[in-house]
């Protein structure tokens, strides 16, 4: 089965917004522990806009299922890495100033720098995913540099799941015929919901992982957490 690891960075954007500890991010992630996650993930960024570098620490002491830290890799979050041993480090090609998300790594363009990286975070007992596009050579270029998983950027597969989801989704088969070949597992992550999961996960083989958090935090909004987490287990099952 693959994993729903939720993404708590909305949690915390929430509280910093009024200071204080409300909602407890924390709680929250026990809890989503509790409703069924199957892992808890964060992206602690730069200018702590979300999740704090001493949420991190927190969060350490009581995650039980997979902790998953995104980010860029620099000495700061490589320090995190080091002094937290998460089961995963998803590494991804942000600017500290970016919104969020948009693009993966070109591996190799930048393969010396990444390959040091990750061998550097293999040797701390850490599972290494590489953020990337459904790109041939960039999957390979994520084996030669060591990476243990990749995790794909599914944006353009959300945005034009509306009208032709089986034109979405090709690269990304493709793609992850050629990780899978190459001994990569596969994660995915990004504007992945409750109406385009299901084909995602029925259409993409070996997907070992999907990271979701700020669809799944809206429609808790409506739904409830609990509710809202098995509704998304719901859909990779």
């Amino acid at each position: 089965m693959t994993r729903l690891s939720v993404n708590i960075n909305k949690i915390a954007t929430l509280r910093n917004a009024r200071g204080g500890n409300n909602p407890d991010v924390v709680k929250v992630a026990m809890d989503c522990e509790r409703f069924g996650a199957q892992g808890i993930t964060v992206h602690p960024r730069p200018d702590e806009r979300h999740i704090r570098y001493a949420d991190v620490l927190e969060l350490k002491k009581v995650v039980t299922t997979e902790f998953n830290i995104e980010g860029y890799p620099d000495e700061r979050y490589l320090k995190l890495i080091r002094e937290t041993r998460p089961t995963q480090a998803t590494l991804v090609p942000d600017k500290p100033d970016a919104i969020t998300s948009n693009a993966g790594w070109d591996t190799v363009k930048n393969e010396n720098l990444l390959k040091e990286i990750i061998s550097n975070i293999k040797s701390w007992g850490v599972r290494t995913s590489i953020f990337v596009d459904p790109i041939h050579g960039i999957v390979e270029g994520a084996s030669n540099i060591g990476a243990d998983r990749i995790e794909f950027y599914t944006e353009p597969y959300a945005s034009n799941y509306q009208q032709n989801r089986v034109s979405a989704i090709k690269p990304y088969i493709e793609a992850a015929m050629t990780a899978h070949s190459l001994g990569l597992g596969i994660n995915a992550g990004h504007d992945l919901d409750l109406n385009n999961l299901r084909f995602l996960k029925e259409s993409i083989p070996h997907l070992d992982e999907v990271s979701i958090g700020h669809a799944l935090i809206c429609d808790a909004l409506y739904l409830g957490l609990e509710n809202t987490i098995q509704l998304y287990l719901r859909q990779l099952k």
